[in-house]
């Protein structure tokens, strides 16, 4: 491999992760399946090296200046379609499905898009399983419990789906250059797609502001009267704080508003 220093690029959020160990745990943590892995932001391929040797891969890089270096680093494994490097964003390629086959998303995110990615590809009926490298801050949110104080619609959006946790706490060290935030390697398993847009319209109003009471906070966008029946019903505590109820409370709660 090419070993000329490449300079991260900012705008692409760019910092490549250089430790052979972390990149073996996150082998190591992949589910046991024949299905296609999906990299988005290849970089310069350290984490890529890994996976051609496991399955083939699709991956996605936008950086046009990597795409040239990773054609050439990889020119084997293009060959024989073990891997395909697809140029440009992401997130204009993604319509309903990335790939029409089924896949397991395996990626060092960058930090700047990584929920976006995660929320598009928990609604991909093709994704079946998501091991992403985020901010460590991002990653406790989607892995939050209830009655934690991260608990968040991102949380209840995942329970939703499946079923999340951490795997790997990553410290910036393992990076070039290194991060100013830790980071972590979380695997989000589905059962489900994300579909409704209603329920997480309700989310993002249920946690617009977590220290107020859910009541105060849904109650800027429905009827007050009618949330005080259905909390009644429910057997809501009117104080109620929004990380304090669970994923089935919120189900719940929708379909009677």
């Amino acid at each position: 491999m090419n070993s000329e220093r490449v300079e991260a690029k900012k705008k692409f959020g760019q910092n490549f992760l250089k430790d052979e160990s972390v990149l073996r745990k996150i082998v190591e943590a992949m589910p046991n399946s024949d299905r296609k892995i999906v990299e988005i932001g290849p970089g310069l391929g350290d984490l890529t090296k890994f996976l051609v040797n496991v399955k083939s891969v699709e991956a996605f890089e936008v950086d046009t200046d990597l795409c040239k270096r990773l054609n050439v680093t990889f020119k084997d494994e293009i060959a024989t379609k073990r891997l395909r490097i697809n140029c440009g964003d992401v997130l204009e390629a993604w319509q309903s499905t990335l790939i029409d086959e089924p896949y397991d998303l395996v990626a060092n995110l960058p930090y700047y898009i990584a929920t976006n990615i995660i929320l598009k590809a928990l609604a991909d009926p093709m994704c079946k399983s998501l091991l992403v490298m985020v901010q460590r801050e991002v990653a406790l949110k989607f892995a939050a419990h209830t009655g934690d104080k991260v608990f968040s619609g991102l949380s209840v959006i995942t329970q939703s789906v499946g079923t999340a946790s951490i795997v790997i706490d990553v410290p910036p060290s393992a990076f070039d250059p290194m991060p100013k935030v830790d980071s972590a390697v979380m695997l989000i398993e589905k059962q489900r797609d994300r579909s409704d847009k209603a329920f997480e319209e309700m989310l993002k109003t249920a946690f617009s502001q977590p220290r107020k009471t859910l009541l105060k906070n849904l109650s800027s966008r429905y009827d007050k009267q009618r949330l005080l029946e259905i909390f009644e019903e429910l057997n809501l505590s009117m104080t109620i704080r929004p990380h304090q109820l669970d994923t089935t409370d919120y189900h719940q709660l929708y379909k009677k508003i």
